[in-house]
């Protein structure tokens, strides 16, 4: 089944992360795609955390994005904050953040960063049925 898409905003609020974590959950399984589901709700979570650490003051929705397209599920995560793009960086021993972005990279096929106006999007593709174990 290819083709199907899910857009919905959540307020930039910390109880969102939970929220937008059940809406992922609850869409794959729907769309029967079980085994994208671990992965893809902690992916959300660091992708959803990181907009509220980061781009709060910035605007009062983030949106969530779940397309499925020729064998690869895409998740989106957009905001309003333009300032800074994320990097996917090396986080020292003694850090308590920064290894989100490493723990994407790690369980996704590819991601990215694109601009929007106003703000970015941070893209994850994940290949349909595959299941990656850190």
């Amino acid at each position: 089944m290819s083709g199907r898409t899910s857009i919905k905003r959540f307020r930039v609020r910390r109880d969102s992360v939970a929220a937008a974590r059940l809406h992922v959950r609850t869409t794959l399984n729907a769309w029967k795609l079980g085994g994208l589901i671990e992965d893809s709700v902690l992916i959300t979570s660091e992708l959803t955390t990181n907009v509220i650490n980061h781009a709060k003051g910035t605007g009062d929705y983030f949106e969530l994005a779940l397309r499925r397209r020729n064998g690869i599920l895409v998740l989106e995560v957009a905001d309003s904050y333009q300032w800074r793009m994320p990097e996917l960086r090396k986080a020292a021993p003694d850090d308590l953040s920064g290894r989100g972005l490493f723990l994407v990279d790690a369980l996704s096929q590819h991601w990215g960063v694109r601009p929007r106006n106003p703000g970015k999007t941070v893209w994850v593709h994940l290949p349909v049925g595959h299941v990656t174990q850190l």
